[in-house]
Formats: structure tokens, C-alpha cells, sequence
């Protein structure tokens, strides 16, 4: 089964949104539905919102793709509440549809995009709230596996990730796993009230990760890294977690990095000081 290429956003969905609307008897805002890559959402008469993606046969046999479903188990974590949700496959087509309806959640992402490049005016109660829900998640269990960037994480991948970018890191080994959110960017929680959002690619992943990813998308605004660092430093500081710090350097520094991405010269300076931290552990 090979992968499926999506972006909603050039496609037309008018059909998808009529099929919705049927099924789960209700009325979008089509005057103001949000169209990402692989996801569309909108709010409806009923003042839930609606979130709609497509995946091909790959990640689902993979993955499954109930994530937002999944996570209405989820204790402790500031999460939308999940009401329903419905899937369908179109005929002879390698892809499948679902639509969760759920809370409509009032708060509005911290960042429009994953990274921010100004600092955010975060509550300190706020932070206390990023603290509890992962914590919260990480005393969890879940038979799924998380999907950063929509690969299945695995150790093998985090090796050649980082190995290809400071291939003087010998031991990549990572052996503690948790439940992570697995996209836990500035566009993925919502102030001033917290809130987590965007739950298809939760699972189990090494320790660290959520933080890491949050931290990393922070790297352009110094103050908000070192924040991010201080407050998250029960995961960051453990061996698992400077890997994934490392990973997210890897990630932001490698053959695909954009060049004025302002993330780009603070995580090389970020990467060679996690090298040096795990070469002298």
C-alpha cells in the first residue's frame, strides 16, 4: 500500500461537507471552514466544532486513525470533549474519510503556525496547566503509537534522524516511552485558556517528545525556550528527553531546513550543547 498525498486545501470538499451534514444531522459555518493539508473543521449550528480528515489505506493499517476518539478516555488533560464521529470510504479510492464533532473550544491557538516568533503573554497559571496535562497523560497507557510529522516514531528512526545530523552521538537508545500528545506545537494549544487540540497523532513516544516539539518551536523567541526548558525540565533533562531535544534540532537543521527559518542557527547552537550533555552523562 503506498502513501496517499492530501491537501485539502486545493481540493474540492463541498461533497464531504454535504455527506457531514447528513450524517451527523447538523449545519457547518461554511462561511468560515478552516482548510489545513490533511484536515478541514468548522463549527456548526449546534455550537460543537467539526474536524474532517482524510488518510490513506498506509497510515491507517499502521496508526489507525481514531485519535480524537481515543483520547475522550484521557483523564486529566485538557482536551475537547468528543461527542461522535463517523467514517466512509469513497468507491475504489486507496483513502478513507472521518469526522469527529466535538467541544467547540472558544480559546485561540497560541501561534497560527507551529513556532512563534514573538513571546506569547502566557498566564502563570497557564503554565501550571501545560505542566498537569502532560503529566496527567503520561500516567496513561495506549496500545497506539505516536505519528510525529506522521511517521510512526520508532528507535530505529530517531537513530538515523540524529545520526545523520551529529553522527558524533553514539547511544541514541531511547527506553522510556509515555502517551504523548505527538504535535504538541504552539498552534496545537490554545490560550488564555489552555487547551490541547488536534489529537490524531497521540500515542506512545519517547519521554520527552511533547516537550521537546514545544520547546524546539520556541527556539526563535530565547525567553520563551528557556521557559519552556525550566518549566518541562522533569522530561527535558532526562537522557530520553535530550535526545528528542537533539531530534528536533536534527529535524530543524537538516537537508530539508529552509534557510531563514528563525529556528534554524539556535538549534545548531542548541544541537552541539545536547552533545556534548550526552557525551558527558
Amino acid at each position: 500500500m503506498g502513501s496517499v498525498s492530501v491537501d485539502l486545501r486545493r481540493e474540492s470538499i463541498d461533497a464531504v461537507l454535504d455527506r457531514v451534514e447528513r450524517s451527523l444531522q447538523l449545519r457547518l459555518d461554511r462561511t468560515a471552514v478552516v482548510r489545513k493539508r490533511r484536515s478541514v473543521g468548522a463549527r456548526t449550528d449546534r455550537d460543537t466544532w467539526v474536524r474532517i480528515e482524510q488518510q490513506g489505506f498506509d497510515r491507517i493499517a499502521a496508526q489507525g486513525w481514531d485519535g480524537p476518539e481515543a483520547s475522550a478516555v484521557l483523564s486529566g488533560v485538557v482536551t475537547p470533549r468528543w461527542h461522535a464521529g463517523f467514517a466512509w470510504r469513497e468507491p475504489e479510492e486507496p483513502v478513507m474519510w472521518r469526522a469527529d464533532e466535538m467541544e467547540l473550544v472558544t480559546a485561540s491557538p497560541v501561534g497560527q503556525a507551529a513556532l512563534v516568533v514573538d513571546e506569547p503573554d502566557l498566564s502563570d497559571g497557564w503554565w501550571t496547566a501545560l505542566n498537569s496535562s502532560p503529566e496527567a497523560l503520561a500516567a496513561h497507557s495506549t496500545p497506539r503509537v505516536a505519528t510525529p510529522d506522521t511517521e510512526i516514531i520508532t528507535r530505529e528512526l530517531v537513530a538515523a534522524t540524529i545520526k545523520e545530523a551529529s553522527p558524533a552521538v553514539t547511544n541514541t537508545r531511547v527506553d522510556e516511552w509515555s502517551p504523548a500528545h505527538a504535535d504538541l506545537t504552539w498552534a496545537n494549544v490554545t490560550g488564555p485558556e489552555f487547551c490541547m487540540i488536534d489529537w490524531e497523532d497521540w500515542g506512545m513516544a519517547p519521554r520527552g517528545l511533547d516537550a521537546a516539539t514545544l520547546w524546539g518551536n520556541s527556539l526563535a523567541v530565547p525567553a520563551l525556550a528557556d521557559r519552556v526548558w525550566r518549566e518541562r525540565r522533569p522530561d527535558l533533562e532526562t537522557t530520553s528527553g535530550r535526545l528528542m531535544a537533539l531530534l528536533f534540532c536534527a529535524k530543524a537543521t537538516g537537508p530539508h531546513a529552509h534557510p531563514e527559518d528563525p529556528r534554524l542557527e539556535p538549534a545548531r547552537k542548541e544541537a552541539a550543547r545536547l552533545v556534548a550533555e550526552l557525551h558527558a552523562a
